[in-house]
Formats: structure tokens, C-alpha cells, sequence
């Protein structure tokens, strides 16, 4: 938001928090189980959205050791380009991780990438993609995978711990609702109150919450129809809007 050539209300907003750019996630991993950084992997992003570049210099991200992916629409991976600074600041390919539809699609969306022909000059992301078939550890943190639908495209969300990201779905299955289990803090997709074909609405997404039964619920993917303050005084306790600069502190 705003959105191009609207004069709606939220797109007028005075709101900061009205201003948003695509769903993406940075998890910063303080401490792994053991006490160290077993992996040297720290900072995880997930997506590599099409705002990419203008989130990390607004959060003053200086660092990413891995990349998730839950999808490849072009919200979701077009900002890709923009990895190849973090490689070049640290000096490294950056290992990435993804369903295996998802790693085809990278392969053949970003071939210029994965499949570089010779070329004189110039540089390209260096990225190494591997494929999730279950849950992973990453900074001595476990991460599962969890299958979501997007319409009737499978997609990925992750669960950390008590925290569990759901972006971009409009339905959880039964068998991932039990992955979900004792999720205390979830991001959701919700992407306005009127029904959509691939996105959960307002009503679907708290509902969906009580099931899992989150204690802290935040609203992701969210469209003009929300205007922030107006949808949050209507929202049940424990929930709420996300917003672009929100940290959470999962324990």
C-alpha cells in the first residue's frame, strides 16, 4: 500500500502503518539450543520479495545465511536480484531451501542464476537451492515445513518452535493443522473480509486461528479493503494487523 492510482481511504492513510510493502520475513536466531551458533547460521529470510531491497535498507539488514521460500509468485521471489549484495558483503553463496516444486520453478524462472551462461563482466546472485522433503535445523533451530494450499497450488509455511508463518493460503489441512499443535504466536494470510479464491479472509483466518489455538495472532497479506486502526478495533483479543517493522520476540 498504497496501491497504484487509488484514493481510497487506507491508501490515503496518514498511518504509517497502512504503508506496506510485500509479505517477507527475517528471522534473527539469538541463541541455538546449545548456546552457539553450531551452523554459523543467524539471520533466515523468507521470500525474497519484490520490495527486498527497500525493506533491508529501512530495517538495516546486513546480513542473510539463508533463504526460504514458500512460493515462487512473483511477490514472493522477484526481488532476487538484490540477494547479490548479501554476497557480497559476506562472501559466501547463500544455501537456499524449498518444496521441490518450488525449487523447479526457481530453476526455471531465474535460469540466468541457477544455469549462467558465460558472460564477460557484471555479477549474478550466488545461490545453492536445496530441496525441504521434512523438518531441518538451521542455527540449531528445528524449522518444519508445513503444507498449506494457495488455491490449488501447495505451498509452504514454516513453524519455528512456538511461532508458525502462514502467508499466502486459503486452506490448512487436517494433517497441518497437527503440525501446528502448541503454536503460541502465528502469522496468517488474511486478505481482506470478502471471500477470495486463494487468500483466507478476515473471518476465515481468526477462525482459523482459534483452531490452532494461537494466544498471538497477526494478519499478513493484507489488501486496502483493511485500513489498520479501524480493522484492529474490530478484530477478537490476541489479534491483531500486522504491519511493515513489527519484531516479535519468540521464546
Amino acid at each position: 500500500m498504497p496501491a497504484i492510482g487509488c484514493d481510497c481511504e487506507v491508501c490515503r492513510s496518514s498511518d504509517p502503518r497502512d504503508r506496506r510493502t510485500r509479505p517477507s520475513i527475517l528471522i534473527e536466531i539469538v541463541e541455538s539450543a546449545a548456546g552457539a551458533f553450531a551452523d554459523a547460521v543467524r539471520f533466515v529470510l523468507v521470500d525474497t520479495s519484490t520490495d527486498l531491497r527497500t525493506q533491508a535498507l529501512a530495517r538495516n539488514v546486513r546480513r542473510v545465511d539463508a533463504i526460504l521460500f514458500t512460493h515462487t509468485h512473483a511477490d514472493h521471489v522477484f526481488g532476487i536480484d538484490d540477494v547479490r549484495r548479501f554476497n557480497q558483503i559476506q562472501k559466501s553463496a547463500i544455501p537456499c531451501l524449498a518444496d521441490a516444486g518450488t525449487v523447479a520453478s526457481l530453476r526455471r524462472m531465474f535460469a540466468y542464476i541457477f544455469e549462467p551462461p558465460r558472460q564477460q563482466g557484471g555479477g549474478l546472485p550466488q545461490l545453492v537451492l536445496f530441496r525441504i522433503a521434512g523438518p531441518f535445523s538451521l542455527g540449531g533451530v528445528e524449522i518444519v515445513p508445513v503444507p498449506l494450499f494457495h488455491g490449488v497450488l501447495p505451498v509452504l509455511g514454516f513453524r519455528i518452535g512456538s511461532f508458525a508463518y502462514l502467508t499466502d493460503c486459503n486452506r490448512v489441512p487436517d494433517e497441518s493443522v497437527a503440525l501446528l499443535a502448541g503454536v503460541r504466536t502465528l502469522i496468517i494470510d488474511a486478505l481482506r473480509h470478502r471471500s477470495h479464491s486463494t487468500h483466507f479472509s478476515v473471518r476465515e483466518a481468526t477462525e482459523m486461528s482459534a483452531r490452532i489455538g494461537a494466544e498471538r495472532t497477526y494478519f499478513t497479506h493484507i489488501s486496502h479493503d483493511l485500513g489498520h486502526a479501524v480493522t484492529n478495533a474490530s478484530l477478537p483479543a490476541g489479534v491483531e494487523l500486522a504491519y511493515d517493522g513489527l519484531v516479535l520476540e519468540i521464546q
